[in-house]
């Protein structure tokens, strides 16, 4: 029988544990009036939760030395934080969630391309940063999702098998990064439809949606036959 702490749950940030799309759109939009580009709602679509690295060329249509692509980035998430400073609210049932997966015995990780100084603002404004043994950011990794390297840096760090693990995801690239981890999905429709994100092995609607159990059911249900 699997036992919850053999198994982990890894969380992304944005659209999962927050909706802070608006926030991101909005630095995005300031930054080019200070920095001379423009974005386009689709373009924001397409990119959101990719690494900035990789989407600050695409803006500007052509390769960026790597110090102006560093500086795009700290301005545009500087910006970021002064918009949201005590804006912060969680998305529904994570509140929940998050104590009710720790008294189970789950491992937690929460895996982002976001910056950790934004990740620890979020966390500190939602006083969550306890339900996560460890934090994978941005900077911890040189690949964006679908690279699956920010969720099984987090499995590696927890010492869980990625069969082990599910990734709580809203993006179709996140999604497909815990397929090429050999984890499983769950993936939350804040962002997205339901058919976008069909890849995942559950979709729903809202955490407030799961329990401790279902992602052990999950997990358990996808396992391999032993052999």
């Amino acid at each position: 029988m699997l036992l919850a702490d053999s198994c982990a749950v890894i969380f992304d940030l944005d659209g999962v544990i927050v909706d802070s799309k608006d926030a991101h759109e909005a630095a995005f939009i300031q930054l080019g009036r200070e920095a001379g580009y423009s974005i386009s709602a689709e373009q924001f679509r397409d990119t959101f939760g990719r690494r900035n690295e990789e989407i600050f060329p695409l803006l500007y249509g052509h390769p960026l030395p790597e110090e102006r692509v560093r500086w795009l980035a700290d301005r545009k998430e500087a910006i970021f934080r002064d918009m949201v400073a005590g804006q912060v609210t969680p998305l529904p049932g994570v509140r929940e969630l998050l104590p009710a997966l720790a008294a189970a015995g789950f491992h937690r990780a929460l895996g982002t391309s976001t910056p950790r100084a934004n990740v620890e603002l979020i966390l500190r404004e939602l006083d969550l940063r306890e339900y996560f043994e460890t934090i994978v950011g941005s900077e911890d990794v040189n690949k964006g999702k679908p690279d699956p390297r920010v969720f099984s840096l987090g499995a590696e760090r927890l010492g869980i098998p990625p069969a082990l693990c599910v990734v709580v995801e809203d993006a179709v690239a996140g999604v497909a990064a815990a397929l090429n981890g050999g984890m499983k999905a769950l993936a939350v429709t804040t962002n997205h439809s339901r058919a976008s994100l069909h890849a995942a092995h559950r979709v729903v609607d809202s955490l407030a949606e799961v329990t401790p159990a279902d992602f052990l059911a999950l997990i358990e249900a996808c396992a391999p036959a032993p052999i």
